[in-house]
C-alpha cells in the first residue's frame, strides 16, 4: 500500500468522476459513520462505488456504504461521499484523504464534513450536533500527518495556515438555520484520535485538560488536505455517546451504539446542510 500519492494519481482519480457523472460540483459533502442515508436526498444523482475510482480509499467498516454521489441538491452541484477511510484501517493518511485532493482537482470549493463523536463536554447531551470550531489532530502532532512527503505546489503552501480551520461565517450560517428550524447546536473542539478502539478513562480526562469538546477518529487530517488547498470548512459532529471519565464507574460503548445514535439524529441534520447549501 502506497504511503505517498501523486498529483496524476488523483488527477486519474478525477478524470473517472468526470467521465461517469453529467455534473460539475462546487460543494463537497463527507458522511461519516450512520449518516450515509444524507445522500438519499440528491435529484437525479450519478452513482459511482468507491471501488471503480482509481486509488479510491474503500471503508471496511460497517455503517459506511462505500459509493460516491453527484447531483442537485438545493440549487447546488455536489459531491457526496456516502462513508470514509480511516487511519486505523491500515491507509496512510496520504491514501485516506485523497478523495479530498480529487475534490479540490473538480473544483470543489466548499466542503461539509460529518461525523459521530464521544461528548467529552458535560454540558452536552447524546444526540446534539456539535459545530467543530477547532480541532486537536493527534495522529498530526505524532508524525501522521497527510501532508507529510514531497508538496503539491499546485494545490497549497509547503506550510499551510490553520488559524482557522473551520470557517467562521458558515458557522453562524449553520447557526441561523438551526434558530429558523427551533433547535440550537453546540460548538467545540473535535479532538481526532487513530483508533480504533475507544478512549480510557485516562486518556478522556487527557483530552479534556487539552481543551477537547468531542472526540472521533475521522475528519481532522480530511480538513487539514483541504485547507491546504484554500477550501471553506464547515464541521458537524453527531455526539453519539457521552464519555465516562471515572474510571470507577466506566460504561462501555459500542459502535452499534454510535451507528444507532447517528440514525436517530439525520432529520435535523438534513434540515441544517439544506439550509445552509440553501444560502450558499
Amino acid at each position: 500500500m502506497n504511503e505517498f500519492f501523486t498529483r496524476a494519481q488523483s488527477e486519474g482519480a478525477a478524470a473517472i468522476i468526470q467521465n461517469r457523472s453529467r455534473y460539475q460540483p462546487t460543494v463537497g459533502l463527507i458522511l461519516g459513520s450512520g449518516l450515509s442515508s444524507l445522500g438519499d436526498a440528491i435529484q437525479y444523482p450519478d452513482i459511482i462505488p468507491y471501488r471503480e475510482i482509481p486509488h479510491w480509499p474503500v471503508s471496511t467498516v460497517h455503517g459506511h456504504s462505500g459509493r460516491l454521489l453527484l447531483g442537485n441538491l438545493e440549487g447546488q452541484q455536489v459531491l457526496v461521499m456516502q462513508g470514509r477511510a480511516h487511519f486505523y484501517e491500515g491507509y496512510s493518511m496520504s491514501h485516506l484523504t485523497l478523495p479530498v485532493r480529487v475534490m479540490n482537482i473538480l473544483g470543489i470549493k466548499t466542503l461539509l464534513v460529518t461525523n459521530a463523536a464521544g461528548g467529552i463536554n458535560a454540558g452536552f447531551q447524546v444526540g446534539d450536533l456539535m459545530l467543530i470550531r477547532d480541532q486537536l489532530n493527534f495522529p498530526g502532532m505524532a508524525g501522521h500527518n497527510p501532508l507529510r512527503g514531497p508538496n503539491d505546489d499546485s494545490a497549497g503552501p509547503r506550510f499551510p495556515d490553520m488559524s482557522e480551520p473551520y470557517d467562521g461565517a458558515l458557522r453562524a450560517m449553520a447557526h441561523q438555520v438551526a434558530r429558523t428550524a427551533g433547535f440550537t447546536l453546540q460548538e467545540g473542539v473535535y479532538a481526532c484520535v487513530a483508533g480504533p478502539n475507544y478512549e480510557s478513562p485516562a486518556e478522556l480526562r487527557f483530552l479534556r485538560l487539552a481543551g477537547a469538546d468531542a472526540v472521533g477518529m475521522s475528519t481532522a487530517p480530511e480538513v487539514l488536505v483541504a485547507r491546504h488547498a484554500g477550501m471553506r470548512v464547515l464541521g458537524i459532529s453527531t455526539i453519539t455517546n457521552m464519555v465516562n471519565l471515572d474510571p470507577l464507574n466506566a460504561a462501555g460503548v459500542s459502535h452499534e451504539e454510535v451507528l444507532a445514535v447517528g440514525s436517530s439524529v439525520i432529520p435535523r441534520l438534513v434540515r441544517l446542510i439544506h439550509g445552509v447549501l440553501s444560502q450558499l
